[in-house]
């Protein structure tokens, strides 16, 4: 039998006649065992015992050596094998049926292949290349299709799926867990960063509840995307390493009214340093287990908190501090694109602050405090303007999870510490509002100045996002003459309020209260904190309709636009992604069906 190596060896020296005989020879000395002690013997491309297709690696994941360099066929490719996620308590049942779990962090699932063949739909050159140390051309082989499609698995890695629990709208659930989601590996690259790999869409676990396991090209399409472009914007994020579909049927009831259609499956390859999230202690605290809730807390604290020692005795205490400061800041960040999740559950709530989970979330465009992109939130509750409550509404949920494990006094500074919570988020948004205006340092009028301007963007129906970007591009000089060209069309809507004089007045004033700081320096660092291209719905929706026809070039387009999302670029700007929202979009909806 050909090993794997072997079998990529003829591809690259097929395909890439620079580096083929390089590529060649390390595969040669892989199958050999030649290449030194981190090799392993006995390579080869094989199946579980029930039939289930492996990709056998080749490196020891004890020696980083290997990993030290950008890797051309898969067969090189070294995952962790001996990382210490896979050691945390494991579901002693293997059998993949519904259940109620308990005594474990994880259940021990593999993913279901699709029956018809899949193709890769996109794939995050930053991600396979600088996150995973593949080369991306990689990604043209059936290896790594198979490998993202969950088509084939990591010896020695067994798929993980998480449990967990979660206040859904504001009411306990119960039992949650990664119900269509497999952990597949984790993986420390050149750089010393580990990642953990995850399939969404990729089949049923003990978590499916009434579900399929499947996520369809739709939601897909739209994780993919807006993964990425938070990526670019700034926000700490989940990573979308790639997306594959497939024709096998998902019916989906999109809306919730009656109307089931047949879908395609679609698998994300997601890419994140954790996945747990405030609902995997929650689960724990409500079930009563507390030694399997200090295991995975000392766990994520000595893996993901490095600056808490584990031998303070406030560490738990300090973790909750961490993650209530770093909660603030993702949540401004949210805010200062005008992006509102739409499912602000604590099962969706990072542990990392991080932001997961893409599901019915939109990029506010007419400011709108109330804005609610999930037609499922029929009460408003995660609309935009209260993301900063349900942030602080999530993490009392997660002091009462650590509760079991500080003592009395511990407890009431964590009260305490929520408490600031408010200010914590008021002095992160003001200062990410202060670098939206421009302005530099920090004064007493800023606030007023902030608000006022908002307030004008409401009262007028202003597109957000471009109010400040064109804010970014104007002169000096033609703020102070009141002539707003049409041209910057959200600015001039803006221009409309009677209020707007008065307040470019006092802006001007407040920008030359800083004498060594210049027109054109404004504009450039202004132009450097406001995007000019977000993924607007319209966008998404446009991408996600051609996907639907095998036209995959709009995804592709929003991909390589959305890399740059500061720069204005010409075929963004035939594509009209800075324009106002085309007529057919006006009414778009999304909802919690995917």
């Amino acid at each position: 039998m050909r090993t794997i190596c072997e079998a990529e060896s003829e591809k690259c020296a097929e395909g890439m006649m620079m580096q083929g005989s390089f590529i060649a020879l390390l595969c040669i000395w892989a199958a050999y065992g030649l290449y030194g002690p981190t090799w392993k013997h006995n390579i080869y491309r094989g199946t579980e015992d029930d039939g289930r297709p492996l990709f056998i690696t080749t490196l020891n994941s004890s020696d980083s050596c290997g990993r030290r360099r950008r890797v051309s066929c898969m067969g090189l490719w070294s995952p962790t094998l001996d990382d210490d996620l896979a050691k945390l308590p494991i579901d002693a049942i293997k059998a993949n049926y519904v259940r109620k779990v308990k005594g474990c962090i994880f259940s021990q699932t593999f993913p279901t292949p699709f029956v018809s063949a899949v193709h890769l739909v996109a794939v995050s050159e930053d991600v396979v290349e600088n996150l995973l140390d593949l080369d991306i051309s990689v990604s043209h082989t059936d290896d790594f299709l198979q490998f993202v499609s969950g088509g084939k698995s990591v010896s020695g890695f067994p798929p993980l799926t998480h449990r967990y629990g979660g206040h859904q709208f504001g009411v306990w659930a119960g039992q949650l867990g990664d119900g269509r989601a497999h952990l597949i590996v984790s993986y420390i690259n050149r750089f010393g960063e580990r990642w953990e790999l995850q399939l969404k869409g990729s089949g049923k676990t003990p978590y499916s509840r009434n579900g399929d396991g499947r996520a369809v090209l739709r939601s897909s399409v739209r994780e993919f995307l807006c993964s990425e472009a938070m990526y670019y914007l700034g926000v700490p994020t989940s990573r979308a390493a790639s997306l594959v579909v497939s024709n096998d049927a998902v019916w989906r009831d999109q809306f919730y009214n009656g109307h089931v259609t047949k879908e395609r499956g679609a698998v994300v390859l997601r890419v994140a340093k954790s996945w747990f999230r405030i609902g995997s202690l929650e689960i724990l605290t409500n079930s009563g287990e507390f030694h399997l809730l200090r295991v995975l807390v000392e766990f994520i604290i000595e893996e993901h908190f490095p600056s808490i020692k584990p031998t303070d005795p406030n560490r738990i205490l300090a973790f909750f501090s961490t993650v209530v400061s770093q909660t603030a800041e993702m949540i401004a960040k949210w805010m200062s694109i005008g992006f509102a999740h739409g499912v602000c559950n604590t099962d969706n709530f990072s542990l990392l602050s991080i932001t997961i989970d893409y599901g019915p979330f939109g990029f506010m465009e007419n400011y709108d405090p109330d804005y609610v992109p999930n037609t499922s939130d029929d009460e408003g509750r995660y609309r935009i303007g209260n993301q900063a409550n349900v942030g602080m509404y999530n993490l009392n949920k997660l002091r009462v999870a650590l509760s079991p494990l500080m003592d009395t006094r511990q407890q009431q500074i964590a009260s305490k510490v929520l408490d600031g919570f408010p200010d914590f988020y008021y002095r992160r948004f003001t200062k990410r509002f202060r670098s939206k205006l421009g302005f530099v340092g920090a004064r007493e009028e800023d606030l007023t100045l902030i608000v006022s301007f908002l307030n004008m963007m409401e009262d007028t129906k202003a597109d957000f996002t471009m109010s400040f970007r064109q804010l970014s591009e104007i002169t000096d000089c033609q703020l102070q003459s009141l002539t707003i060209p049409q041209e910057y069309w959200a600015l001039y809507d803006i221009g409309q309020h009677p209020d707007f004089p008065a307040w470019v007045t006092a802006y001007l004033q407040r920008l030359k209260s800083n004498p060594e700081d210049s027109d054109a320096e404004r504009r450039r660092r202004m132009e450097t904190t406001n995007p000019v291209y977000i993924l607007r719905n319209w966008m998404a929706e446009a991408a996600v309709r051609k996907a639907e026809r095998n036209d995959f070039s709009e995804v592709h387009l929003l991909q390589k636009v959305l890399q740059r999302p500061f720069q204005r670029q010409k075929m963004a700007e035939e594509a009209g992604y800075s324009q106002k929202t085309p007529q057919w979009a006006k009414d778009l909806k999304v909802s919690c069906s995917s």
